[in-house]
């Protein structure tokens, strides 16, 4: 038997929390209480209830020994690991875990010699988990491809990202797409309880702190329990038996909600924002923007998208959205945070008040389908300019009007499209803002164009005119 050389060095009391000084709990509790605490069976998975829940399609995956690749869709600490290890040990096969982050086709490779040689041993696959597999390129995505369709691998690929965007389409055809969801209240009340039993017997959580912690989580199961064992070590050191909000708020870090700059959640909360402000809720609007800021975002993103929001939903309805949207850009590169900040919470909240139309963005979306599909028409002559003698012997700019040597400064009766187009209409303007009165000045115009042509005046071209 082999010499334990380490047994002289543990003590044989107790810890203060009441865990056994032997080495097997030195070493057990070397491990994070998230780790420890990872679901060993699927009853033991908290969450997740619209997939594991009776009769869903994880549990019944597991219930009939189909094992079946699968792309595990989720934010952070939501069991996307849990759920590729559990899936291993109940249909009996290899678990071979590759991080997107830290592999390359090196550790894909071994991945394959290693499966090759089980099958050729067993007749049996490999499941292989590829964590934060949207890490990965487009061509390292592809070198599992060939495997999973030969039967070689199960693979589970673990994304925080919108897979449909991140992974491949031929690899995302042939694995179910499975989408996991932040952990719910209820999920860490009772997931509270084991976490206590493992970290520190009989110590009481007060309502107060149960709250602080749940929020601090933001979802993330790893999150909490780290929150946990955090609380449980100091409550032990202190000599505390029950936690109150106190000691987590002298001793937990600040409460930072969950934001990741390049992920499916940023581009969440940009569309919460978004539509805020077109929803023309300021409140909301004001929210959204200082999640995204408190959560990391470079403000002057925020400022691209507000500008693009004063461009798209208010355009010609109030154009001074647009310069607000502007200046707010301008002011914070100049004041920095967080001052610049409040410029920008001007600029949000005015395009969420201000008269809505995004009849711009329709006519423009418009005319380009059109030019797209339209064959490419010849500029009329006498809109052309004319530099040279012979371009004005051609005829290029015969018979154009200057508009400012017209009454009002307006050649009623002058058609502007090339021919065949001269009754298209793209622009609408709608029933707001600035927009009424521009609407009112397009019909007094087209009421001098229809007296030009009644009279014989002008350039017709067609009998009829919109």
């Amino acid at each position: 038997m082999k010499e334990d050389l380490f047994a002289d060095l543990i003590p044989d009391e107790p810890l203060k929390s009441g865990r056994s000084r032997d080495r097997h709990s030195i070493n057990l509790h070397m491990q994070p209480l998230a780790e420890r605490l990872r679901p060993k069976t699927l009853d033991e998975v908290v969450g997740q209830e619209h997939l594991l829940g009776p009769g869903k399609p994880l549990r019944v995956a597991f219930e009939e020994g189909r094992p079946h690749s699968m792309i595990l869709w989720g934010p952070p600490g939501v069991g996307k690991t849990t759920l590729a290890r559990l899936m291993a040990k109940a249909f009996n096969l290899p678990f071979i875990a590759i991080s997107a982050v830290l592999s390359g086709v090196k550790e894909i490779r071994e991945a394959v010699d290693k499966a090759q040689h089980h099958m050729d041993q067993t007749g049996e696959p490999t499941l292989v988990f590829v964590d934060e597999v949207h890490r990965f390129s487009k061509s390292q995505q592809d070198a599992f491809l060939p495997h999973v369709e030969s039967g070689l691998f199960v693979f589970i690929g673990a994304t925080t990202e919108n897979p449909s965007f991140e992974v491949n389409s031929a690899l995302l055809s042939r694995s179910a797409t499975y989408v996991l969801e932040s952990l719910k209240k209820a999920d860490f009340e009772k997931l509270l309880p084991r976490a206590i039993a493992a970290e520190a017997p009989g110590l009481i959580f007060l309502d107060e702190a149960k709250e602080i912690l749940f929020n601090l989580a933001d979802g993330d199961a790893r999150r909490f329990l780290n929150a946990v064992e955090l609380a449980c070590h100091l409550a032990t050191d202190k000599g505390i038996h029950k936690v109150g909000a106190e000691l987590l708020r002298q001793s937990l870090p600040a409460t930072l909600r969950r934001f990741d700059k390049g992920g499916e959640n940023f581009y969440d909360l940009i569309s919460a924002l978004h539509k805020s402000v077109r929803g023309s809720d300021p409140d909301a609007a004001l929210y959204w923007m200082t999640r995204m800021i408190v959560g990391g975002c470079d403000p002057l993103y925020i400022c691209r998208r507000v500008i693009r929001m004063a461009t798209e939903d208010i355009g010609l309805a109030d154009p001074r959205a647009l310069e607000i949207a502007l200046n707010a850009a301008q002011a914070y590169e100049r004041l920095g945070s967080p001052e610049g900040e409040l410029a920008i919470a001007n600029a949000v909240v005015y395009c969420a008040i201000a008269p809505k139309s995004n009849s711009i963005e329709v006519a423009y979306n418009a005319v380009k389908s059109f030019v797209k599909k339209d064959a490419t028409r010849p500029v009329p002559l006498y809109l052309r300019n004319a530099p040279t003698k012979l371009m004005s012997e051609l005829g290029y700019s015969h018979g154009y009007r200057y508009a400012h040597d017209e009454p009002d400064a307006f050649a009623a009766g002058e058609i502007y499209l090339p021919e065949g187009l001269e009754n298209m209409k793209w622009y609408y303007p709608r029933p707001r803002g600035l927009e009424i009165k521009i609407a009112e000045k397009l019909e007094r115009l087209k009421a001098l164009n229809r007296q030009a042509w009644a009279k014989g005046e002008g350039r017709i071209r067609t009998k009829k005119e919109k």
